[in-house]
């Protein structure tokens, strides 16, 4: 199977607001907008546990179709409420206008502005490149909280990488050669002509209208979805986990996360990243060695995966072993909110540590049947860009 690019984020590029912020794993509008379109219980709201960059909120309010959506991250909490707003005309003006504030202050420069404490952070941007985010974002900082400093802000979060050395041409983030040496007032003037380019789209985006619908996002944990309330019914789940891979979402969203004040420092990022499934990065690595696995296996036949991971790495053989743990106490913790007739939808990818394969569609199956869901089906939706063993799923079940 060939890779599809319209079930990856290539699909989502020109997609109105889908297109705001880039993170490499998301998952394609037209995999959720096909799952609405069928949909066993149109009288029920739908729900993302696992919000991420709300590609499932925001198809539902395209849609005009009532979602809840639940993320740990608190940046992701914002970029997706900040997706589904509506905004007036004037709230657009505006923020066109602080646009261009910014990129007059990011031209001139700031002989010594605030920066965040990115580790490295000259492996991000030269000298003349943080000269002009440092003065384009004190006149972001000094503005007022409303929808309008919303949208520059996304402006901004899109210089961010726009102006940076950073390359997402693979599955994770990298960085690519330095290049030539170009003065501070180049450096600027490209960080200001790349405001400029940024903010039309986001303002025309902004201003197409949405249909009527609720959208409400959560700051809350997936393994425990109390923070949505009680007694919430819902008639179909469309999401995507972090996928059983170490490749972390913090690591991913830093630039933008300790610019805009979601972290300060390494060490709230490891701690973020272990509060999330899947997250192994910095400080929450060195976790793994004292997390203690449970008594009972979380997913019929993972043992023995874990054991030949392990030969070759302890660390890595708890991280698989901790991720379907906190699968399973997340589907259990799902399972009562989900209406009769109802339906859950998962894109998940496969995984590969050293020679051992990770059938993370069957483990995940077996967890929904356990957890008292019935009919659990697989479906291979493409292949992905990186090891041929590795292809992308929707696994599905109905609730009974």
């Amino acid at each position: 199977m060939k890779s599809r690019q319209r079930f990856t984020f290539q699909g989502n590029l020109r997609e109105t607001r889908h297109g705001w912020l880039r993170l490499t794993p998301a998952y394609s509008v037209h995999v959720v907008r096909e799952l609405l379109a069928a949909r066993a219980r149109p009288d029920l709201p739908v729900l993302d546990p696992f919000c991420g960059t709300g590609t499932t909120l925001l198809s539902c309010a395209e849609s005009g179709v009532d979602c809840d959506t639940v993320d740990v991250n608190p940046f992701l909490v914002w970029l997706a409420r900040a997706k589904t707003a509506r905004y007036s005309e004037r709230s657009v003006a505006a923020a066109e206008g602080l646009g261009a504030r910014m990129a007059a202050a990011a031209r001139a420069g700031a002989a010594s502005g605030w920066t965040p404490e990115i580790h490295r952070i000259e492996r991000w941007w030269d000298d003349g490149s943080l000269s002009g985010l440092a003065a384009a974002f004190a006149v972001l900082a000094g503005t007022r909280a409303g929808k309008s400093r919303d949208l520059a802000a996304l402006g901004f979060c899109r210089t961010l990488i726009a102006a940076s050395r950073a390359s997402f041409g693979h599955q994770s983030m990298s960085f690519a050669d330095a290049g030539p040496t170009r003065s501070k007032a180049a450096a600027r003037r490209a960080v200001a002509a790349d405001l400029a380019a940024e903010m039309p789209s986001i303002a025309a985006a902004a201003r197409a209208p949405l249909p009527r619908a609720t959208s409400r996002v959560v700051l809350g944990d997936a393994r425990d979805l109390k923070a949505l309330g009680p007694r919430v019914k819902y008639g179909t789940v469309i999401t995507s986990p972090p996928y059983a891979n170490r490749m972390s979402y913090i690591r991913e969203l830093r630039p933008y996360m300790y610019w805009l004040g979601y972290l300060k420092d390494r060490r709230a990022a490891g701690d973020l990243d272990w509060t999330a499934i899947g997250g192994t990065w910095g400080a929450a690595t060195s976790r793994l060695s004292s997390w203690k696995p449970p008594k009972k296996s979380p997913a019929p036949g993972l043992l023995p995966l874990v054991k030949r991971i392990s030969k070759q790495s302890a660390v890595l053989g708890s991280y698989v072993l901790k991720y379907f743990t906190d699968m399973d106490v997340h589907v259990r913790s799902l399972r009562p909110r989900v209406a009769a007739g109802g339906e859950v939808h998962y894109i998940v990818g496969n995984s590969k540590f050293f020679d051992v394969v990770l059938p993370v569609e069957e483990l995940l199956a077996a967890q929904l049947e356990a957890a008292g869901f019935r009919h659990a089906e697989i479906h291979r939706l493409r292949k992905r860009t990186s090891k041929r063993e590795l292809y992308e799923f929707r696994v599905s079940a109905r609730s009974r």
